[in-house]
């Protein structure tokens, strides 16, 4: 039992050391006791062990405080890198975009695959390709405009992803932990991220696609609400969803605005965030007074109209995958 409290809060002092050169990215072993609160002792015992691991180097040689010489270590951003891949759609094509980020969420690489029809065999082949080009990864985030239920795919607007046990195939492939998330449920993180919005917050993302139905994220409690299966968001599923203008643009901004009702009542929000390209705000905005002047609640939310979807769905996947690099606090019996 000593011996697994000793390894035990060795860990965590391991990632406290982590944490704080990675946000300072150097500094000299007396900065470092400072910093953490432990002793350089300590510290020393640390270093020698993140030295050979390769999480950080020896760096530049600088006067200390007493007058004596200090050794600098630097973070070693390079040490982890993760591949973040999206699938969506433009002009009718499905696009696989890639990109390959380090731990200081430097863009080292950036790509755009076309595809006529989704491929899963072409797929694996980019990412084995990105993979030989930097062996560092060490995880991959996958982000789909669909939803997972068990690990397969099973609600989509690609036709050719669904059925794919997605995440399950990748990681059998690659031996690298695989993350799959919808593309709302990584947009609504991206947001927050994005506003730095307070973690004990509540705020609704509900994406409107050109041509396909909506679908929803849901961030609460510094998380991503799934529910069971997964599927809480799938707003689709609503009766007398008109998601398009196709019906006129008042019938369409009617069925935007019952929607904001019901998830009001639902979820009391702080924020609700329309994602929708060409929305015409101001008319937008003079709907929904004139509809909540008819319709009473205790209470509306902030609605926010956001042209941003995809800047915030590359934003909240990017941390979302990063996270997975973080070491978890391993506990030994």
């Amino acid at each position: 039992m000593e011996k697994a409290n000793t390894n035990l809060i060795k860990e965590i002092n391991l990632n406290l050391v982590r944490k704080v050169l990675k946000q300072v990215s150097k500094a000299t072993k007396p900065q470092l006791a400072a910093l953490t609160d432990l002793s350089v002792v300590t510290i020393n015992t640390l270093m020698q062990e993140l030295l050979n691991n390769g999480e950080i180097f020896e760096d530049e040689i600088v006067p200390s405080n007493g007058g004596r010489h200090a050794l600098t270590y630097r973070f070693n951003y390079e040490y982890s890198l993760a591949l973040i891949i999206h699938i969506n759609e433009k002009q009718g094509m499905d696009v696989v975009s890639t990109t390959v980020v380090n731990l200081n969420e430097d863009v080292l690489m950036k790509e755009e695959h076309p595809f006529q029809i989704f491929d899963a065999t072409q797929f694996y082949s980019i990412i084995q390709n990105i993979i030989s080009l930097y062996p560092s990864i060490k995880v991959i985030g996958i982000g789909i405009p669909g939803q997972s239920v068990d690990g397969e795919i099973t609600v989509s607007s690609h036709e050719r992803l669904n059925g794919i046990r997605l995440a399950e195939d990748v990681q059998s492939q690659f031996g690298l932990p695989v993350i799959v998330e919808n593309d709302v449920n990584a947009a609504v993180c991206g947001y927050v991220y994005r506003e730095q919005i307070d973690e004990d917050q509540c705020v609704l993302a509900v994406y409107f696609p050109e041509n396909s139905p909506p679908g929803m994220g849901i961030y609460l409690r510094n998380g991503v609400l799934k529910g069971k299966h997964g599927l809480a968001g799938e707003i689709k599923f609503l009766p007398s969803i008109v998601w398009n203008e196709s019906k006129g643009r008042e019938v369409f901004f009617k069925s935007v605005c019952e929607i904001i009702q019901i998830l009001q009542s639902v979820f009391d929000p702080n924020q609700i965030v329309i994602y929708r390209e060409n929305i015409e705000e101001e008319a937008f905005y003079h709907f929904l007074e004139a509809y909540k002047a008819k319709h009473e609640m205790p209470l509306y939310p902030d609605i926010v109209l956001s042209d941003l979807f995809y800047e915030d769905f590359k934003t909240g996947l990017r941390g979302l995958t990063l996270k997975e690099l973080e070491r978890p606090i391993i506990v030994f019996k």
